[in-house]
């Protein structure tokens, strides 16, 4: 058996108002021809498919040309779960005709866990998947007392750790089969390394499982959620793929890939991260103007033959620059180059002199909430409680959305 594990598309992202639909069709396209080169048996995506939870008819046709596209191929089987960016109402919806061509989608989680016995065309067992999307709170407080955020939180991160429990308990009634026994999950294991910003989904402590919680019977763990490709605290059965394009400026030094599992029987024989081309480059570049301006002018010659490179630029200086973003639109002009953040770094300036500033949309809404708290006068030692009221909030609004 060969798994293909990817997560992490976000398809529709918006970033600072640029669509990546293109790039998507090509990392989607390019994905295509791994299925057929490597004979793909099983395609895993471990969540976020989409990027928000009502995306545009765009993103909805790119993910629905790819399945049709996918059933032309050798690949048998998809599994695809829901990721805390995804509805799982949207997902859920066509999960029923999906299935009928091979398509397993789960989009909300149930009280038991699902678990898949995906079978070849002559009715044998293959391959048994424990399908766990993105668990939320909602899914996994039926029981838990609503307490003190500082007291829910753990107990949200032991119910998460049950569910795996109660999924390796239903696998394990296939163990006999001698077929590899798989799990998904999107979250954020302990010992995993992140380019940059990503909350931790729940709050509370920093990780939401540690990677003894999954249990051993699972021979394979394909987890979603974190961008960066890697295998959990060294643990090789337990990995994440990261995501199929850079997300953010963060991301950029990412060797981006998807992750080739072969199986002997129920014995993992090879692991292989696939790299995934670059097709547009998204760069930052701090210094002086001069030095700016000479990097911008090697990047244009680097990456002539790629998609626009966008580019994130922070000039260090003395003194104020007056109209600084109008100058380097000016200098880069015809080149194939799109500037997308432009700010001023002046490190001896005052608070009210600094021209270093942040766009709101460059701003993830708990990055908005955290500075209003702040400037507000919130006692540092009260922030976790405000955050997790926060996050309480967003929950409410998102599910309602």
């Amino acid at each position: 058996m060969k798994i293909l594990h990817t997560s992490d598309w976000h398809l529709g992202q918006k970033f600072i108002s640029r669509d990546r639909e293109e790039e998507h069709r090509l990392a989607l396209d390019w994905l295509l021809e791994v299925l057929v080169k490597e004979h793909v048996d099983l395609l895993l995506v471990a969540g976020d498919i989409f990027d928000i939870g009502n995306p545009s008819n765009s993103a909805r046709s790119i993910y629905y040309n790819f399945l049709r596209k996918v059933l032309k191929t050798n690949c048998r089987h998809v599994v695809i779960v829901s990721g805390n960016h995804d509805s799982p109402q949207m997902l859920d919806a066509p999960a029923e005709l999906l299935q009928l061509l091979d398509i397993h989608v789960v989009g909300s989680a149930q009280i038991n866990p699902e678990v898949l016995v995906l079978k070849d065309k002559n009715g044998n067992a293959e391959i048994v998947v424990a399908a766990i999307p993105f668990l939320r709170d909602h899914e996994l407080n039926r029981a838990i007392p609503r307490d003190s955020p500082l007291e829910y939180f753990p107990r949200i991160q032991e119910a998460i750790a049950d569910y795996y429990r109660r999924a390796a308990d239903a696998a394990a009634a296939y163990i006999e089969l001698q077929v590899p026994l798989i799990a998904t999950g999107h979250l954020f294991a302990s010992g995993a390394f992140t380019s940059g910003k990503q909350d931790n989904i729940y709050q509370g402590n920093l990780e939401n499982i540690t990677a003894d919680r999954f249990p051993e019977i699972f021979d394979y763990v394909a987890l979603g959620h974190i961008h960066r490709a890697q295998a959990v605290a060294g643990i090789n059965r337990i990995r994440y793929s990261g995501s199929l394009i850079p997300l953010s400026f963060s991301e950029t030094k990412d060797d981006k890939s998807v992750t080739l599992v072969e199986f002997e029987g129920p014995n993992i024989s090879a692991v292989r991260e696939i790299p995934v081309p670059l097709w547009r480059r998204l760069k930052t570049i701090q210094g002086d103007l001069s030095y700016v301006q000479q990097r911008l002018l090697e990047l244009n010659t680097t990456y002539q033959q790629q998609l626009t490179t966008w580019v994130d630029v922070l000039v260090d200086s003395d003194t104020n620059i007056p109209n600084l973003s109008g100058l380097l639109q000016d200098f880069t002009s015809g080149m194939n180059l799109d500037l997308l953040k432009v700010r001023l770094n002046v490190p001896h300036a005052s608070l009210d002199e600094q021209v270093v500033s942040q766009m709101l949309d460059e701003l993830e809404p708990l990055e908005v909430f955290k500075k209003k708290c702040e400037s507000a006068g919130s006692p540092p030692e009260n922030m976790d409680e405000l955050i997790a009221a926060f996050r309480e909030l967003e929950e409410g609004v998102n599910q309602a959305e």
